[in-house]
């Protein structure tokens, strides 16, 4: 199988895309599926690619020379598009060092789908695979390159429909497109080129990343202009849940953690918060609920409710500490929060992957007040680690957290707090009160903890899926 990123942990991260197409090909390996993963030639990716072999060369791809090398890095199978002058940049793959877009994105993530469909009918290398897997719009072009042709079969997995990779029809002549795929039923898209719409009009088989948004998107709320499109093509729509890299993520042994603990000895949490708190300047007070946020800092994570919920968790007596970088706005209006609360609120503006484990394990409850999401990973690692999430009652959260209701604790099974538009403040009260009854919390924690978070059964479904393309091929 041919897997289309252009992102993977632990080379290149900027989200949960990363996490999955890097622990997605490991758990397929149990399940006889070999993956071979095409990815940018990043120069984080070529520093760390071993034994690499040239497959195919060509001198004018896009604007520049290219090759396509063949190698292994962190454990993973890998063919890497090296072309330089799309993709030898610093830092961020998708944004210029001003913070803006690179005015090239087009070009570069039609040269990654290009060089797909090439390994995908022509197997430069003996790649040639039996399923072409593309994750989102940077690899949707795919679809519109093998229209007509000869290919394997194709599936198209939506991570968030809101990032769609529509550009300008005036930058068909660069594409090199077959003469028919810029059409209604292709990759046109209101006048435009849409790279997603051609994965999700043109790929045998669309997945989202949960039973719950992949409804979701068949609405006008969620679907994001795509909801016909995606109503019509509902019987080749799959929702798989994503899953986690639980080796990864594992508060029995993860060395980033103050005090590593396990599902039998909660007893290590009292330190990680205690050095939780004292990491963002926090008074240091086991009793106190401490909160926390891991997230993009946008509206469409919903953080922008969180603000006028401040003066509740003051009242509540609660802390919190945020980790994440997003809109300007909200990154200014954190700072200043917690500058206005010293001691019980701590703000980290950014990314850092060490301090996102020891939150998880130090935080007694986490914060997903999202408008939208089609599966989250946070609150996954929260429930591996015991902090209770407490999350909006939308996509991957609605299907990933069992609300600790009276029917819930009655029967043990709460895993953590939901909650619908406008009852945020409702679910910190409800928090609240729960933390107040230590054995119920720490129950609850325990049945967060036992909730099988793995890429186990999700990659089941996704070798059964791809089994079943290929028979029909």
């Amino acid at each position: 199988m041919l897997a289309v990123t252009s992102e993977i942990f632990p080379l290149v991260k900027t989200g949960g895309l990363a996490d999955v197409a890097g622990a997605l090909p490991i758990a397929l390996a149990a399940e006889g599926i070999e993956t071979t993963t095409l990815i940018p030639g990043y120069p984080a990716v070529l520093a760390k690619l071993e034994s690499a072999e040239t497959v195919l060369n060509d001198g004018n791809f896009f604007g520049g020379p290219a090759r396509l090398l063949r190698g292994r890095a962190a454990g993973l199978d890998l063919a890497v598009l090296d072309a330089p002058h799309l993709f030898d940049r610093p830092g961020n793959p998708y944004t210029a060092p001003d913070g803006g877009d690179w005015p090239d994105n087009a070009i570069r993530f039609a040269a990654l789908s290009r060089m797909a469909a090439t390994i995908a009918t022509d197997g430069p290398g003996g790649l040639r695979p039996d399923i072409l897997h593309a994750h989102d719009w940077q690899a949707g072009l795919t679809m519109a390159y093998l229209d007509g042709a000869p290919r394997p079969a194709t599936i198209l997995t939506v991570h968030n429909l809101a990032f769609q990779g529509n550009f300008d029809a005036a930058i068909l002549p660069s594409l090199g497109l077959p003469a028919n795929a810029f059409r209604i039923e292709g990759a046109e898209f209101h006048g435009m080129v849409g790279y997603l719409k051609a994965g999700l009009a043109l790929a045998d088989a669309i997945t989202t990343v949960s039973p719950s948004y992949a409804a979701e998107i068949q609405t006008p709320e969620f679907g994001m202009g795509f909801d016909g499109l995606l109503r019509h093509r509902s019987g080749a729509l799959y929702g798989i849940l994503n899953g986690i890299d639980d080796n990864i993520w594992n508060p029995a042994t993860d060395a980033l953690i103050a005090s590593r603990f396990d599902l039998h000895d909660l007893g290590g949490r009292a330190a990680n918060k205690a050095a939780l708190q004292s990491r963002f300047g926090l008074e240091q007070n086991g009793e106190a609920l401490l909160l926390g946020v891991i997230s993009r800092l946008s509206w469409q994570k919903g953080l922008d409710t969180l603000l006028p919920a401040l003066d509740t968790l003051a009242a509540l007596g609660a802390q919190l500490v945020i980790l994440g970088a997003g809109e300007p706005d909200l990154e200014h209006r954190f700072r200043a929060a917690a500058a206005a609360h010293p001691g019980r609120i701590g703000c980290f503006i950014g990314y850092d992957e060490g301090l996102a484990h020891q939150t998880q394990a130090g935080i007694d409850a986490i914060l997903i007040p999202s408008r939208f999401e089609p599966c989250g990973l946070t609150q996954l690692c929260a429930l591996r680690y015991g902090a209770l999430p407490i999350v909006a009652r939308v996509g991957g959260l609605a299907d990933t957290v069992i609300d600790a209701n009276a029917a819930a604790l009655a029967a043990h099974t709460g895993t953590g707090l939901q909650f619908s538009a406008g009852q945020f403040g409702q679910a910190l009260h409800r928090a609240a009160a729960l933390w107040s009854a230590p054995e119920t919390w720490s129950r609850l924690q325990r049945n967060a903890m036992q909730t099988d978070v793995s890429w186990r059964r999700p990659a089941a479904q996704y070798a059964a899926l791809y089994k079943s393309l290929a028979a029909g091929n």
